[in-house]
């Protein structure tokens, strides 16, 4: 079995987890309200600036030049495809200029950069790539399971297009590649490590979803709402 494969036996529960939730679930059959939609696509769109630079410092980390190309393109992919489909999001959504000026990360969404900058931090390319994973793997597999799905609202359609492509399949599978093959030569203490942080992700990736549905903001930002309106 290949670490790969032993890491994704691991996450399973949590990614059943994240499969069956109501967010996920409504984007295939339209009853996610599209507010949460809009507030899913500004912190995603928040992650996903973090995203390219912990890619980024991956390919700093690399040991061969053809590694840090490769990871250069992931950055670029990044940038290009899925910011841009975000920038789509923002217009199909009338998200302003003001509001994303005046955008906030939730909790979530700050601590789940933060642990990934951790592992770039203090890790080594495994380390990284263990630690962003999941966003790739698991919105493969979302893309799979819903890709027959039709919702009636275009942006939801959109979204599962996105993931469900031939190009973001390519990406996942590198990645997947590149961790098993540093595995190969990797101490066990090293692989104990990535598989914490990989699960560690997977647990953020649901908190993501949860996030977005509950409209998650800071605890004394809703103490101050209840008592400016009390």
């Amino acid at each position: 079995m290949r670490f790969t494969d032993e890491l994704r036996q691991k996450a399973d529960p949590i990614w059943k987890a994240s499969f069956d939730h109501p967010f996920v679930q409504g984007l295939g059959d339209s009853t996610l309200p599209l507010d949460r939609f809009r507030y899913y696509v500004l912190q995603d769109a928040y992650y996903l600036s973090h995203f390219a630079k912990t890619q980024a410092l991956a390919a700093a980390k690399a040991d061969s030049l053809e590694v840090t190309n490769s990871m250069a393109k992931h950055v670029q992919g990044t940038y290009e495809a899925e910011l841009d489909l975000h920038r789509t999001f923002m217009k199909q959504l009338n998200i302003s200029e003001k509001d994303q000026q005046s955008f906030e990360p939730a909790p979530t969404a700050y601590a789940y950069t933060s642990h990934m900058y951790r592992a770039s931090q203090f890790g080594q390319l495994g380390d990284v790539i263990a630690a962003i994973l999941p966003c790739y793997w698991l919105y493969a597999e979302i893309g799979e399971q819903l890709k027959d799905k039709t919702p009636k609202e275009p942006v939801y359609q959109t979204w599962i297009q996105a993931y469900h492509s031939d190009w973001f399949m390519t990406l996942v599978k590198e990645q997947i590649d590149r961790l098993d093959q540093l595995a190969e030569t990797a101490s066990e203490k090293e692989k104990e490590r990535w598989t914490d942080l990989f699960l560690k992700s997977s647990q953020y990736e649901y908190l993501f979803w949860e996030m977005a549905y509950t409209l998650e903001i800071w605890p004394m930002d809703a103490y101050r709402h209840i008592a400016v309106t009390n």
